[in-house]
């Protein structure tokens, strides 16, 4: 983290197992941000991207990373594959982004939710500050009932975070 002049702020609840939601995401940046502070912090988690992030020169870097290809065009299965993953292991990080893309887009996808959920894990919020250089880890919540009302909540997380390009976040 110091070789990219980023700094870290907060810990990691001290649970075997939880979803990390990470945001904004407005630039490939915020994967050299998130791949360092996962390095820093010596976390083994696991990811998904899309497949084609995993083809050469990358892809073995990227799976060494922990990042699994996902065809986007076909996804079908991919929340319960997570869900099965969580149950079968006595340990799991998994990192996603909520937007799903750097683009604009107006509403997040919601398979994070669905994955904790399911899952009975807690999401981790963390937030890329760009003005602060900081990666702000949150605190972890447990999700209710109601997608809608813990994602209000993870907003208001986000809410004070300073993206890399800001016109591509919707708060």
């Amino acid at each position: 983290m110091r070789m990219i002049r980023w700094q870290l702020a907060g810990t990691f609840p001290d649970e075997p197992k939880f979803v990390l939601l990470i945001a904004p995401h407005t630039s490939n940046w915020d994967f050299v941000v998130a791949a360092s502070a996962k390095v820093s912090l010596g976390i083994n988690g696991t990811w998904i991207g899309k497949n084609s992030l995993f083809r050469w020169p990358l892809g073995r870097l990227m799976r060494y990373l922990g990042g699994i290809p996902v065809d986007r065009n076909s996804p079908h299965g991919v929340v319960r594959q997570i869900v099965d993953t969580f149950a079968s292991r006595e340990k799991m990080v998994f990192a996603l982004t909520p937007e799903g893309t750097r683009r604009r887009v107006e509403h997040w996808r919601s398979g994070y939710w669905h994955v904790a959920h399911d899952a009975r894990v807690p999401i981790v919020p963390v937030g890329l500050d760009y003005a602060m250089r900081i990666v702000f880890i949150g605190p972890a919540l447990s999700t209710s009932e109601s997608l809608e009302d813990d994602e209000r909540r993870l907003r208001a997380f986000f809410a004070g975070v300073k993206p890399r390009w800001p016109e591509n976040y919707v708060k």
